[in-house]
């Protein structure tokens, strides 16, 4: 149990690449581009860049072989820093989510990187593992959930484990569609084009090419169904690889999400450790009928890529996403129908500075004023945005919990119980005064705070939210005493 443990001596091999992709450009210019130069500063770059390579090599080894974890009974000790040292000790008590990820390489050479997260905003709150053997995961995970429980009741906890979602052929096919990736093939045809027009000049050719089309009209058709396909085709396997092999579990104590083909991602939450639901939509997803809902946790960053980890499969039904939060999270009732803002409110919206368009008509002022009447259309997109946010804004107030949802074009909805909120914050600017209207702002435990904004409500509604916080804080005072 307490034998010191290093990474897996892959994590030497993947540090090497992240050098070599973070100077990959720099080895391009120096090594390719300028490959027959005699210019001083290209030979000694050269020099100096396989210089730090070398370095870099030996500092990653010395890194892999000094760098040490531990686990106790009771928390997990770290040993890191090669030139200044340091010790972290993270009881097993702070741990709230884990989450494992693999890519290619990871799956080929049979390992895996594993986080794990805790319920502060410290810089080194959260510990890595990023290369460690599946079998050295497992013993991880183990020791954890036997912090939880008994040793019998992990058993019954793998009995437990029930699936609600797997993906299906069907589902990738209407998230490629609808998540546009389909149009991946573009910029990857464009680039490509780029790049050979450098190399082979190809400029002439292109348009010897696009001549003999125009030269022959009829094969415009069989042409552009091909590249529609080959777009499809992209997209689908692009979406493949990102979300098939979808799958969503659950036991008593925690709800566990899978994904990826060639890179896996494993994520587990404790359920009790949900503090709001997110449910986002585009207009492409509200036409037809689909969310995507995201759990927010205490201890989960919300930032960066790690925001799509905690997210439901983002392209499900929106009955059978509210069916499944039901079934994952008891205690979690969405509503649609909610409370429209009072009609002043529209006014108010339309009537607030329009900042991108005056923007709009300086600049064409300034660089193209035959293009001034652009700036009309600039002003009708504002418009237009306002009243659909008008529109889409809704609101819930009960006894237990709280539903906000915000935006127009991209709506999104926060549902979270009382007692899970941090704080709130109430204003009001000199045109909201006169309108009799506020702003409220709700803060959820995350890393950082999950905001939630609800602008223009009511001054009377305004008061009837903060009253209720200010009972929540009073009672759960009293509990804690």
């Amino acid at each position: 149990m307490n034998e010191k443990k290093r990474y897996h001596p892959a994590i030497i091999l993947f540090n090497i690449a992240s050098f070599i992709k973070e100077n990959f450009f720099i080895i391009i210019i120096l090594f390719i581009i300028n490959f027959n130069s005699t210019s001083k500063w290209i030979i000694w770059g050269r020099y100096a860049l396989i210089a730090l390579f070398l370095v870099y090599i030996l500092y990653s080894i010395l890194k892999w072989y000094i760098e040490t974890y531990e686990i106790t009974r009771e928390a997990f000790i770290f040993r890191e820093g090669v030139l200044v040292k340091k010790q972290r000790n993270i009881p097993f008590e702070r741990i709230q989510d884990h989450h494992s990820k693999a890519n290619f390489l990871h799956q080929l050479l049979g390992i895996t990187s594993l986080k794990l997260e805790t319920g502060t905003s410290d810089k080194d709150a959260n510990l890595s593992f990023p290369a460690i053997s599946l079998k050295e995961e497992t013993r991880i995970l183990e020791n954890l959930l036997k912090k939880e429980r008994k040793i019998a009741a992990d058993v019954q906890h793998e009995e437990e484990r029930v699936i609600y979602f797997e993906s299906t052929n069907k589902d990738i096919i209407r998230a490629a569609f609808t998540s546009f990736s389909f149009l991946a093939l573009f910029p990857l045809l464009l680039t490509g084009y780029f790049q050979l027009d450098e190399w082979l000049n190809i400029e002439e050719t292109s348009k010897q090419v696009l001549n003999f089309f125009e030269r022959n009209i009829w094969i415009w058709l069989p042409l552009v169904l091909v590249t529609l396909g080959a777009a499809f085709a992209v997209g689908y396997l692009q979406t493949l690889f990102k979300y098939g092999n979808f799958v969503i579990s659950a036991d008593k104590d925690r709800i566990y999400i899978t994904r990826g083909v060639f890179t896996t991602n494993a994520y587990s939450i404790q359920k009790s450790r949900v503090q709001a639901i997110k449910i986002q939509q585009s207009l492409l997803k509200r036409l037809f009928g689909m969310v995507e809902i995201k759990l927010v946790s205490a201890g989960q960053e919300i930032i960066g890529e790690e925001t799509e980890i905690n997210s439901l499969y983002p392209f499900m039904d929106k009955k059978k996403a509210y069916q499944l939060v039901n079934q994952l999270l008891p205690d979690y009732h969405i509503v649609e129908n909610m409370h429209r803002l009072p009609k002043k409110v529209l006014w108010l919206k339309l009537i607030r500075p329009y900042y991108l368009t005056f923007a709009a008509v300086i600049i064409l002022v300034f660089v193209k004023r035959e293009w001034l009447y652009a700036a009309a259309i600039v002003l009708l997109a504002e418009i237009i945005f306002r009243v659909l946010d008008y529109q889409f804004t809704r609101y819930l107030k009960e006894d237990e919990y709280i539903q906000v949802r915000e935006g127009g074009l991209y709506t999104r909805t926060i549902h979270t119980k009382w007692r899970n909120l941090q704080q709130i914050e109430v204003s009001h600017s000199w045109l909201q005064r006169r309108f009799g209207v506020a702003t409220i702002q709700f803060y959820n435990r995350a890393k950082p705070f999950q905001l939630t904004i609800l602008m223009d409500l009511s001054k009377e509604e305004s008061v009837a939210f903060y009253e209720r916080f200010c009972r929540r804080s009073v009672r759960h005072e009293g509990e804690s005493r």
